[in-house]
């Protein structure tokens, strides 16, 4: 079956095109019953050895192909490696215009009988991209009823799936703390020493850290016990209010505010927030007491907008994925959110 090459399209007749429409949804139907496609299909196919592409009357071969779809489509070969991986796997797959690159159908489905899983975005693994633009993609396929799916290509033409969508996390445990407990700073680290204020900071919520029957809090649980009148805190120069206690944490720890943010929300929404530092993540957390279950989340905060680059975020996705968790990235805003980020197998 053979096509002409027009610009930046591919045309068949009737006869040509219709067999490629109705077995495999390659094409696009014309008036007067002609078919178009586009380059990134018609390179497959010529690549598959089932089209044959016509330029000036002469068969194109799939490098000339190859190399006019470059000059004409911006990023052709990473689409190309998408799209090729797609169809590969059984599923149909259709190039879009647009904010988004490619419409995906779950395997076994059709344009004829059910409608697009995902919005495909397919990117070399050295893309920047703000995380504030995650946000409003998640919102608008959210919307249309679809999920976002990133399509990340490596040096290599290997291939990484990312699912990404809005999260809600909730836990169980109340925050309030009913009474006042005493604390000393030392260094950048909060201590506890009478027992029962151990016993009513650590035992029913959790907070901090017994060690030899000390508790041991951060600044950010400092802070933050401050910050709902459940704690006092005397440094070397006597006691110290809530804001020269978090003026002193900035001068410790980086992104101490951030932070501190996310952490206020996480506490709010009854969830248990421990340091997240050995899964190279700001937190970890938990739906309930950590005596009785496994860290369900880890969090990585991050602000408003932020430039990241894909090996970080893939980094973190595959590590929490080892560790059998979720990856939220929260974003601090006025009104904090969560995103939650999965590798997928389409």
């Amino acid at each position: 079956m053979a096509g002409i090459l027009k610009g930046d399209c591919v045309a068949l007749t009737q006869k040509e095109g219709a067999p490629f429409y109705s077995r495999g949804n390659y094409g696009y139907p014309q008036s007067g019953g002609s078919f178009e496609m586009d380059l990134i299909e018609a390179t497959y196919l010529v690549e598959c050895d089932r089209l044959e592409v016509l330029s000036n009357g002469k068969k194109m071969t799939f490098e000339e192909l190859f190399c006019h779809s470059s000059s004409v489509l911006d990023d052709f070969d990473i689409k190309h490696i998408v799209y090729r991986d797609i169809r590969q796997r059984g599923c149909i797959v259709r190039n879009e215009c647009g904010e988004y690159d490619m419409t995906m159908y779950e395997r076994g489905k059709n344009i004829s009988n059910s409608r697009p899983q995902y919005y495909v975005r397919a990117v070399s693994e050295r893309t920047s991209t703000n995380i504030s633009s995650f946000k409003d993609q998640i919102q608008e396929t959210q919307n249309r009823g679809k999920q976002l799916l990133y399509a990340v290509v490596d040096e290599e033409g290997d291939l990484g799936y990312y699912a990404m969508s809005k999260d809600n996390p909730r836990g169980k445990v109340p925050a309030e703390i009913i009474g006042t407990a005493e604390g000393r700073l030392v260094r950048d680290r909060v201590f506890v020493f009478e027992p029962e204020s151990c016993e009513l900071l650590n035992s029913k919520a959790f907070y901090g850290k017994m060690i030899s029957g000390v508790l041991q809090l951060s600044i950010i649980e400092a802070c933050y016990l401050m910050r709902i009148g459940a704690l006092t805190v005397s440094g070397p120069d006597g006691r110290m209010d809530e804001a020269s206690l978090e003026e002193y944490g900035r001068t410790v720890q980086e992104e101490f505010d951030m932070r501190l943010s996310a952490y206020t929300d996480l506490r709010g929404r009854g969830l248990v927030v421990k340091a997240g530092f050995k899964y190279g993540t700001h937190f970890r957390v938990y739906e309930e007491s950590p005596d009785d279950c496994h860290a369900r989340y880890l969090i990585h905060s991050v602000p408003a907008s932020t430039i990241t680059m894909w090996p970080e975020i893939s980094r973190i996705v595959r590590l929490s994925m080892g560790v059998k968790k979720d990856i939220l990235f929260c974003r601090v805003t006025d009104r904090t959110e969560y995103l939650i980020f999965k590798w997928v197998r389409p």
